[in-house]
This record gives C-alpha cells, sequence and structure tokens, in this order.
C-alpha cells in the first residue's frame, strides 16, 4: 500500500524483508523502478547473508530495534538525501559492508567475490571522492562547508 502512495517527495522509506504480500526485496525493487530519489532502511528480523550485498538499501538493521534507535536512523538518512549522488552511494556502500561484517567471519568475507567487489568499488569510490575534495580550492571548500552546516541545520529542527 505504500508503494501506491509513494512518490518523488518520499526522502526515506523503510521496509522489512517478510511481509505477507509482498517481499521487501520486491519493495526495494519497485522503488528503484520507479526511480524515486529516496533513501531507504530493511528493518528485518533476518540476518545479513551476502545476498543483502545486492540489494539496494542504505541502511539494514536487524530487530529488534528501539524507536529512538530508529528515529536516529531516519534522520541520519534524510541528512544524506541532501548529499549528492556519489556520497550517498559511498554511505549506501559502507553501510552494507558494516552489516555483513557483523555476520560473517574474516576466513567468509575473504572467500566472497561480492564481498571483495564491494570492497573494491568503496576504494574507488572513496579515491574518486576525495580527489574532488582536493580539486577544491579554499573558496570553494568553504562555500560547501557552509552549504553543509545550512542543509543539516535545516534537517535537525
Amino acid at each position: 500500500r505504500a508503494l501506491e502512495e509513494a512518490d518523488e517527495d518520499v526522502a526515506s522509506s523503510s521496509s522489512t524483508r517478510h511481509m505477507p504480500d509482498r517481499s521487501g526485496d520486491d519493495v526495494l525493487a519497485a522503488i528503484h523502478d520507479h526511480d524515486y530519489d529516496c533513501q531507504v532502511a530493511m528493518v528485518t528480523a533476518v540476518d545479513p547473508d551476502f545476498d543483502t550485498l545486492e540489494l539496494g538499501f542504505d541502511a539494514y538493521v536487524v530487530k529488534p530495534v528501539e524507536r529512538d534507535e530508529l528515529e536516529a536512523l531516519v534522520k541520519q538518512l534524510l541528512v544524506r538525501s541532501l548529499y549528492n549522488e556519489e556520497v550517498q552511494e559511498y554511505f549506501a556502500l559502507a553501510s552494507k559492508r558494516a552489516t555483513i561484517e557483523t555476520t560473517k567471519t574474516d576466513a567468509e568475507l575473504a572467500a566472497d567475490e561480492r564481498y571483495q567487489q564491494l570492497c573494491e568499488d568503496i576504494r574507488e569510490l572513496r579515491e574518486k571522492l576525495d580527489q574532488r575534495v582536493t580539486d577544491l580550492d579554499d573558496e570553494d571548500f568553504l562555500a560547501v562547508f557552509h552549504d553543509l552546516q545550512a542543509r543539516d541545520g535545516a534537517t535537525s529542527d
């Protein structure tokens, strides 16, 4: 039902992996198919496995989750939604890595090609973002800093 009411004004969404009528994986696919530019949190009782690396979420939280944790997550996702696509992607990939690292051993991580590719994607994106920051002159850097402060102030009200 929520998907029927969603539109381009939605900045943050949450889903669970198992629902009576539709899987959370299908919901994620529908969000991406409709090209909604929103941050998506997967809040679920399903422990992450390597298949979660292929899902298009921005944060993965295993239940039970306290209300204040959920509120903090939504706030964090709303702040992330203000960043450009590359920064949003970086946070999403880093979140996936952190999620899978909580349930897998070092040996399991080292043996999984999807995890290794994720780490490589993060490294490459980090280098790209670092280069963008390096390319900023002092005036550009201050403008970005002031813009981020203004945006953060707008979301903390």
